[in-house]
């Protein structure tokens, strides 16, 4: 049994848009959205393609995460039809992600550019 629930798959040719309405089971108050948005890009396939997780709702008393996900082709079209106020929160948690990655990766570099002078000399 997989972890994604399909509920909803619609083509809106009206939006230029495909939405996306799944169950994530057994992930109730662990689930981020960035996360969401690689699971759902893996199980549909949907690389090169713009992913916008719009609602993540967890569910008193059950262990399951509902998630409405629009997928764009055009990033452009995307802006342009979604709250600007979305893309600002994503790049806001990509960028976190990405300082948390570079605090991570000079720790581990650092002692052996240290190494490499003390040979040197």
């Amino acid at each position: 049994m997989s972890i994604i629930e399909t509920i909803t798959d619609v083509d809106n040719t009206f939006l230029s848009r495909r939405e996306l309405t799944c169950n994530f089971a057994g992930l109730g108050g662990k689930l981020k959205s960035l996360e969401a948005v690689d699971m759902i890009s893996k199980e549909f396939k949907l690389d090169g393609k713009v992913v916008i997780p719009m609602r993540l709702k967890t569910h008193v008393g059950k262990s399951h995460v509902t998630g409405t996900f629009y997928v764009y082709d055009d990033e452009g079209l995307a802006k342009k039809h979604v709250n600007p106020t979305i893309f600002s929160r994503l790049e806001k948690i990509k960028a976190k992600l990405a300082e948390a990655q570079a605090a991570e990766t000079p720790a581990e570099e650092a002692p052996t550019e240290e190494v490499k002078e003390e040979k040197e000399e």
